[in-house]
């Protein structure tokens, strides 16, 4: 059985990342952290306090008062904010439409950066996120470049968030999808890149199973 690695999972947005995160994560029985909600509730916290992206004094000030954790709730795990569960809020349009401003936030990403190190300490974890094989975790044992065509990745989201919201349309969702592609992939401190050794699978036309199987694949044949 494999054990005391690190697989470091970075992609686009709406690819069937953390899904399959999760589900590769329970499949080899390692811990699993989603480093895209500690960016969204670290966005929560500022959004509720009325924190503009651009204040970055008040920003780097606020940093200490931010407590985040994660907890299983019901067998699925919940991310909280300073004892609070807001693993439904970070969800939001408003959310979802503000995190990579914020994300763009030197002192915040070092923030989460120093933070996410820690979770890793002990190995056999599953990190996703954007910068997790270049910047978080550059010497992980396993990197992975999660993409998929943006149209199917706008499809399956516009497919999770319209229960949730009734008024969301396709238009929207592919809107936001490119506006964050644009905002991870250029933002100054650790823009969304492939890393030299990560492997790349696109997710266009596989099912959730399928993307775990391939990522189980590459993991044995490299220890074989």
């Amino acid at each position: 059985m494999i054990r005391d690695i690190i697989i470091a999972i970075d992609g686009h947005s709406g690819c069937g990342k953390s899904t399959t995160s999760r589900l590769l994560a329970k499949n080899l029985n390692f811990k699993y952290l989603d480093s895209g909600a500690m960016y969204r509730a670290v966005t929560l916290y500022f959004v509720n306090k009325g924190v503009s992206q651009n204040d970055t004094k008040k920003i780097k000030d606020e940093l200490n008062n931010i407590i985040i954790d994660f907890k299983y709730v019901e067998d699925n795990q919940h991310i909280f904010l300073n004892d609070q569960d807001v693993e439904n809020e970070i969800r939001s349009d408003e959310i979802s439409n503000q995190v990579s401003l914020f994300s763009s936030n030197s002192s915040i990403r070092k923030f989460l950066v120093n933070k996410q190190k820690t979770f890793g300490i002990n190995k056999n974890i599953v990190v996703e996120g954007r910068d997790i094989t270049t910047v978080v975790f550059p010497d992980a044992e396993i990197k992975v470049f999660m993409t998929a065509d943006i149209q199917v990745r706008a499809k399956r989201r516009f497919n999770e968030m319209k229960s949730k919201n009734p008024d969301i349309t396709y238009s929207d969702v592919i809107k936001n999808l490119e506006d964050r592609d644009i905002q991870d992939s250029t933002r100054k401190d650790s823009p969304l890149m492939v890393a030299d050794d990560a492997f790349i699978l696109n997710t266009s036309d596989l099912e959730i199973n399928d993307q775990v199987d391939k990522i189980i694949n590459f993991i044995s044949n490299k220890f074989s």
